[in-house]
């Protein structure tokens, strides 16, 4: 009975001095994650940020838009090195506004959406390149195709609010959006031009 209390005794110690280094472990992430660009505080402000696209079929620009988007970022004008910005966007909330097109775009030959139900970026560098201006390099993928490019961005400031706006040319055709009979150019052009105005909380002061 003795020898039973004591492998108790010996097995609680080891059971909480696991657990203490855990939750150390635990804590040390935590600061380190605190350490960085204010990861915690800053968030996208859905409602005032927006996502939209413009092709041209046959000559005529049409506009679209992303109505589900989401991004994750640590940004610090100081530390430029270190800070980061990743966005996800449902391919499935495309819409261009017509009923009947809408249904279209979720199919293979566009989106593909069941397959591939989310476009991605991710930065690998940002650099600053004026006031308040920055080009922010990174990889680009939609509908399983990856493709590296280089986003302007302009930054404003008001309030507790930052703005990120500007757009940037993707080819459609690198994505394999618009497959078979849409992939003809003279129908829908190769160029779409992405444009964006993502509102942001917890930015440091520019």
């Amino acid at each position: 009975m003795t020898c039973f209390r004591h492998y108790r005794t010996e097995h609680s110690t080891v059971t909480v001095s696991t657990l203490t280094r855990r939750a150390g472990l635990v804590l040390a992430t935590a600061a380190a994650l605190a350490g960085g660009p204010a990861l915690a505080q800053q968030r996208l402000v859905s409602e005032q940020s927006e996502i939209a696209f413009v092709s041209k079929q046959m000559g005529v620009p049409v506009e679209g838009k992303f109505k589900k988007f989401d991004a994750q970022v640590a940004f610090d004008p100081a530390k430029l090195a270190t800070s980061k910005v990743a966005f996800t966007v449902d391919t499935g909330s495309a819409t261009l506004g017509v009923r009947e097109t809408d249904a279209e775009l979720p199919k293979a030959v566009w989106f593909n959406v069941p397959k591939f139900p989310q476009a991605t970026f991710q930065s690998s560098a940002i650099k600053a390149v004026g006031a308040g201006k920055y080009e922010v390099a990174g990889k680009l993928s939609i509908k399983g195709a990856s493709q590296d490019v280089v986003v302007p961005v302009t930054l404003t400031q008001s309030g507790a609010t930052t703005t990120a706006a500007g757009s940037f040319v993707i080819k459609r055709l690198a994505f394999k959006i618009g497959e078979n009979e849409w992939a003809d150019t003279s129908m829908v052009a190769d160029d779409v031009q992405v444009k964006f105005k993502l509102a942001f909380a917890g930015v440091p002061k520019l």
